[in-house]
């Protein structure tokens, strides 16, 4: 391949087009469009542009590195074609008229003045909604996971989806399906915690939904963010292939089986010492080859161009762009700075020619099921399109009064009582609403850097929202301490003398998202240990000395340490960053309008000694109390949430004490309503394995329902558990299950869970390649039940 090859053909003229057909077989129509290719062209669908117009110095190092080449103009960079645009709506604030005629502009460049005419995938970041200026910002990730709510999930999945298709968006870069292992690290909050099946049945909905809207949902980061050492961003990954297989790739592979995920985003990350963007053992072999993915593989934001500058791996850029191209890689994203050098040098040009085909005949189907290369097809004309619509607002309220979780309320201080003279609001994220939102949220993303459009979006905090749900109380606000710096002169004893003078102190806080050190949560917002950031501590210790009832709300990206005030607050209550909807559903829950029902997806660490540490750990794992002085108890153990009234839940029962290793067994428990008003409850289901030929985690969640119950009412709840579901990656590295026991119990949190019953797995150890990931549950009403009265739950 040669310069020459690379260059478009600017006298050539525009061939027949029977690609633009669509009563044509769709892969002839591929290979038709393919056939008519130059080499620049072909090289073109590969890349992307982004026209960011940030001075490189704005730019968080190593991309520095990057952009210090200087980028390309759109007109030469897209000169025979490109493959995506990268974030048209969310890099600087633009309407959604503007946007789209942006689009609209670009597109009609690539229709009209290149060769071929093929237009290009627009791409956008949408984690917590479509981040654009003015978009609805719904609750981080780390929230939806503690509704257990995958109906609601999906809705607002494909709530995301139809506004960003409205606005010619293809493709959004969501989930995160990262399997949380320290909370230490900064985009925790974008996880949906530490249990893989938990993972992995939210973000599957979400692919549903998204997809189901029309926009290519992009699963990331393959593989193992999450599990960088120390909790440290960007940090390599040490993790054997068997954990990673058990641990970490499950919801990879149920999204990619199950829901049909249409694109896949690379970590930054490197396991074993070989870069996640230049593994063809994960990228192609485990991908494509075990799980049969037929989308494309999109590059993290100059991932390629990091396999020279950070990781070493490549001597050029040409060079790094080849690697990943082995590896399976077929999008350069944001912008294209490897790919276009890939014949650079080349060793091997004929294998580039061949991998170069592979991979753009994968974009050319991705475009044309999307209508791109549809005879016609043209964006949606500029319009002014709500994107914070009642219907997103409503799902965002839902999503956020479903994820908020009762911790503790040993002194029945929650709901607040009717009649209260005065309640002091005090903290960091009493009166800011920026501590509600995540750090991909466009307010916190991009507006910072736009100062005078505040906020772009309407959004309450929580002092003003408790005081419109406390008609006739007198509120008194004082933020105490800031959120990381130390207290101005006299701002704590105002803040003590207010919590003093009062019926009841309210004490915010917790964390303010933002990128790369910019806030205490966040991308590159990693934190040193697990105590509340700053003084904020301080501030709790002195509000808890004047003797006022405190509840403690956190509001935050990751899990603190909160054992300290466990017995001394009246209560104590966890928000994940809940987005815009969040002041007001936590001011229902704290008035008693909304009946907390959310559980909790990680768990709360008692103090921060044991670092890292998950629920999941083997049996060495969880032995810390007896070997050592360092606790790993946590406060409040994983699936953990209270309510307003009180659930019981029975024993346990199976249809079978023992079934074939190829069979099933159904799982049955009653639940039930026995307080004076109507909640919700997750019911649990955990199994463990207790002897296996490699360590199994003590415990491990394999089935839930989210259970809705009017007060006296009651359910049956039924799992069927596949065999599958006890399968693991054995000694020699092969998924088996194995005969033996398997001890099964349900529970409303992992540490009510009931006493374990056993059902024995007969016959010989079986290999199971592509098992069954999920476990389908029945809930069915049951006739009422006595109710009393009761002050907690648990």
């Amino acid at each position: 391949m040669t310069r020459a090859d690379l260059a478009p053909d600017d006298d050539s003229t525009a061939p027949p087009q029977p690609w633009r057909d669509p009563t044509l077989d769709p892969a002839e129509r591929v290979d038709a469009l393919l056939a008519s290719m130059t080499p620049a062209e072909k090289l073109a669908q590969l890349g992307s542009h982004w026209e960011d117009t940030r001075d490189a110095s704005e730019i968080i190092a190593p991309m520095q590195d990057v952009l210090g080449r200087g980028r390309l103009p759109f007109e030469t960079a897209a000169a025979a074609g490109i493959g995506h645009l990268t974030r048209v709506f969310g890099t600087t604030p633009v309407p959604a008229r503007a946007g789209m005629a942006k689009v609209r502009a670009a597109q009609a460049f690539l229709r009209e003045r290149t060769r071929l005419g093929i237009p290009a995938i627009v791409h956008e970041e949408c984690l917590t909604g479509f981040t654009t200026l003015g978009a609805t910002v719904y609750p981080i990730p780390m929230a939806w996971a503690a509704t257990f709510d995958r109906s609601l999930v999906r809705k607002m999945a494909r709530a995301i989806g139809e506004d960003m298709r409205a606005v010619g968006v293809h493709q959004g870069l969501s989930p995160v399906l990262d399997v949380v292992t320290d909370y230490r690290w900064g985009r925790v909050e974008e996880t949906l915690g530490e249990d893989p099946y938990v993972v992995a049945t939210l973000a599957t909905e979400y692919v549903r939904g998204m997809q189901e809207a029309g926009v290519i949902a992009t699963l990331k980061h393959f593989a193992g963010h999450a599990s960088s050492r120390g909790g440290r961003n960007h940090a390599p990954v040490s993790m054997g292939e068997r954990e990673l297989r058990d641990l970490v790739l499950p919801p990879f592979e149920m999204a990619v089986r199950s829901g049909g995920a249409g694109s896949v985003m690379n970590s930054y990350t490197e396991t074993d010492r070989v870069p996640a963007a230049a593994d063809r053992w994960l990228l192609t072999d485990v991908l494509r080859g075990e799980w049969g993915f037929e989308g494309t593989v999109v590059s993290d934001y100059w991932a390629i161009a990091f396999l020279k500058s950070k990781h070493g791996v490549a001597g050029t850029m040409a060079d790094a762009g080849r690697q990943a191209l082995h590896a399976g890689m077929d999008v350069e994203l944001p912008d294209t700075s490897a790919f276009r050098l890939l014949d650079e040098d080349d060793p091997d040009p004929e294998r580039t020619r061949a991998e170069v085909d592979t991979a753009v005949r994968r974009v050319l189907r991705q475009k044309l099921d999307l209508g791109l290369l549809d005879e016609g097809w043209t964006p949606p004309d500029p319009a002014d399109h709500d994107l914070d619509s009642p219907r997103n607002r409503d799902l965002a309220r839902r999503l956020a009064e479903e994820s908020i979780i009762l911790l503790d309320n040993p002194a029945a201080a929650l709901p607040l009582p009717g009649g209260l003279r005065r309640v002091a609001v005090v903290g960091p994220g009493a009166n800011d609403p920026r501590v509600l939102m995540g750090a991909y949220s466009y307010p916190i993303h991009v507006l910072p850097r736009h100062p005078g459009l505040g906020l772009g979006i309407a959004a309450e905090p929580v002092a003003a929202a408790l005081a419109d749900a406390l008609p006739g109380t007198e509120l008194v606000v004082e933020e105490g301490v800031p959120l990381v710096d130390p207290p101005a002169p006299g701002a704590l004893d105002r803040a003590v003398a207010a919590a003093r003078e009062s019926d009841v102190a309210v004490v915010v806080v917790g964390d303010r998202a933002g990128m790369f050190g910019k806030g205490t949560s966040g991308e590159g917002s990693d934190a040193p240990d697990l105590e509340l950031p700053g003084h904020q501590g301080r501030l709790v210790e002195a509000v808890l000395g004047t003797g006022t009832p405190v509840v403690l709300v956190v509001v935050s990206g990751r899990p603190y340490a909160l054992g300290r005030y466990v017995g001394r607050a009246a209560a104590l209550v966890q928000a994940f960053l809940p987005g815009v909807e969040g002041g007001g559903a936590l001011a229902r829950v704290l008035t008693g309008a909304v009946n907390p029902s959310g559980h909790l997806p990680v768990q709360i660490p008692r103090s921060g000694a044991a670092i890292p540490h998950t629920y999941l750990a083997p049996p060495l794992g969880q032995d810390g109390d007896r070997i050592s002085n360092l606790s790993i108890a946590p406060a409040f153990s994983f699936g953990h949430g209270l309510s307003y009234t009180e659930f019981e839940l029975d024993p346990l029962a199976l249809d079978a004490d023992s079934i074939d290793v190829a069979g099933s067994v159904r799982a049955r428990t009653q639940v039930r309503n026995v307080g004076a008003r109507d909640g919700a409850v997750v019911v649990q289901l955990y199994a463990s394995d207790p002897v296996a030929s490699v360590t199994r985690p003590v415990v491990q969640l394999v089935g839930y329902a989210r259970v809705e119950l009017a007060a006296g009412a009651a359910a049956e709840v039924t799992f069927t558990l596949s065999a599958d579901r006890f399968a693991f990656v054995g000694r020699d590295r092969r998924r088996v299950v194995e005969a033996g026991i398997i001890e099964l119990s349900a529970g409303l949190s992992l540490a009510t869970a009931t006493a374990p019953v056993v059902v024995t797995l007969t016959g010989r150890t079986r290999e199971v390649p592509a098992p069954v990931l999920d476990t389908p549950v029945h809930v069915a009403p049951l006739t009422e039940v006595a109710v009393h009265n009761v002050g907690n739950s648990s």
